[in-house]
């Protein structure tokens, strides 16, 4: 009888799922959190625009108020 190589099994077995579990846990966490910078508000876009110079400031203003409004 080998039981050796059963018990192997079992010990490998009971550790490895927890930890895959875990890895995938955090992965999914880390994705997460990625999308979620990469997501930028109107009044961001707005905000770099106008750091830029791209807008003049009427226009940054007229827009601004047309975001808070929504």
């Amino acid at each position: 009888m080998d039981y050796i190589g059963h018990v192997w099994g079992m010990g490998f077995g009971m550790w490895i799922i927890p930890l895959l579990f875990v890895l995938l846990v955090f992965y999914f966490l880390k994705e997460n959190n990625k999308s979620e910078d990469k997501r930028t508000s109107a009044q961001d876009i707005l905000d770099k625009r106008y750091a830029k110079g791209e807008i003049d400031t009427q226009e940054y203003e007229e827009k601004s108020n047309a975001l808070k409004k929504k």
